[in-house]
Parts: C-alpha cells; sequence; structure tokens
C-alpha cells in the first residue's frame, strides 16, 4: 500500500506546488496599475493646458515611467520630444534641397532653403532650452535664479515656434505642389509639438518651485 500511495502523494504536491507559482499577485499588479493611472491622468490634465491636447498626451504618455508626476521632468521630455522631431525634419528638408530642381521652381526652392536655416535655428533654440531645463537650480536654489534660468527656456522655445512658423510662411508664394504640402504638413506637426512644449514649460514657470 504504501508503494502505490507515494507516488499519488508526490504528484499531489507537485501540482499544488506548481498551482502556487501560477497564481497572480493581485496585490503588486493593483499597485502597479494605480500608479500608472494617476500619472497618465496627470499627464492628460497637464496636456489640457495646451493648444492640442491630445497631440500632448499622446506624444508623452509613453514616458509615463520617467514623469512620474513631475511638472518639471514632464515639461524637459515635451521639449525633448520636440528637439527630436525637430532634428529629424531638419535632416529631411536638407535632402529635399539638394534633390530640388532650381531651373523648375526658384520659388520653392529658395522656400526649402529658408525652411532649412530656420528649422536649424529652431533646432539650436530647442536644444539650449532642453539644457537650461537640464541644468535648472544648479546655479543657485534661490527663487530669482529659477526665474532667470525659466525665463531663458520661455525665450528660446518661443524663438524656435516663430522659426518654425516662418518656415511654413514662406511657401505661401509658392505654387501648390506636392513638395508645399509634404514640407508645410510635416513641419506644422513639429510646430504643435513645440507649442505644446512652450505651454507646459509656461504651466512649470508659472507653478513650479526653485
Amino acid at each position: 500500500m504504501k508503494t502505490t500511495q507515494r507516488p499519488f502523494f508526490l504528484l499531489t504536491l507537485f501540482s499544488a506546488t506548481l498551482l502556487c507559482h501560477l497564481q497572480p499577485i493581485p496585490a503588486v499588479r493593483t499597485y502597479s496599475d494605480h500608479t500608472e493611472t494617476n500619472v497618465n491622468d496627470f499627464i492628460r490634465t497637464s496636456c489640457g493646458t495646451t493648444l492640442y491636447p491630445d497631440l500632448c498626451y499622446n506624444s508623452l504618455s509613453r514616458y509615463s515611467n520617467a514623469v512620474q508626476q513631475n511638472p518639471a521632468q514632464l515639461a524637459r521630455i515635451a521639449i525633448a520630444v520636440s528637439l527630436s522631431k525637430a532634428r529629424h525634419m531638419t535632416s529631411y528638408v536638407s535632402n529635399l534641397t539638394r534633390q530640388a530642381d532650381y531651373r523648375a521652381n526658384s520659388r520653392a526652392t529658395s522656400a526649402l532653403h529658408d525652411c532649412f536655416s530656420n528649422l536649424g535655428d529652431a533646432v539650436d533654440e530647442i536644444r539650449g532650452s532642453l539644457k537650461q531645463m537640464r541644468q535648472l537650480g544648479a546655479a543657485g536654489a534661490g527663487a530669482e535664479s529659477f526665474r532667470f534660468q525659466m525665463s531663458n527656456v520661455q525665450t528660446w522655445m518661443s524663438a524656435a515656434l516663430t522659426d518654425e512658423e516662418t518656415c511654413t510662411d514662406g511657401f505661401e508664394d509658392v505654387p501648390e505642389g506636392t513638395v508645399k504640402v509634404d514640407v508645410c504638413d510635416r513641419v506644422t506637426k513639429v510646430k504643435k509639438l513645440t507649442s505644446n512644449a512652450l505651454a507646459l514649460v509656461n504651466s512649470f514657470a508659472a507653478n513650479g518651485t526653485p
């Protein structure tokens, strides 16, 4: 009898052990979900202050782990996202200028070159804004230092937005065509991201602490 019962006992014990390992741990998962929901709610609420809230949320919600309900970090990430897109767009326009046919449409070619120059300036200004945000508080923890640093960020982001708008404005006199539509549509997306980043910067500057 003992020899026939032992395998059954071992099989039962193994099954029970395996079942325990397969059981979910609701407490840990619930906490994780709850935290992520809070962060996403924070991002959505913050994006409500921007001109393009849906684009803002869609572009930033993927960075919820880095944001952690921190308005300074949210503004930094928004600037970084706009910088990445502006760099990509600058490279894209640069390729177009190399392919442009000066004889076919000199106005479009001129607009492309001007746009490339403006986007290059925007990239430099956004990069400066991001660098300043990363150094926030390094020059001192006082309120005056905080206001000075944030003023720099706001000035550069505003200038970047102006440069991006100048790029699309340069195509106003260009006849409708594939290049004009393509470039203006792409730069408009970059402008919206820069505008959103500036809005989040302004919100942090108004409500943040040094």
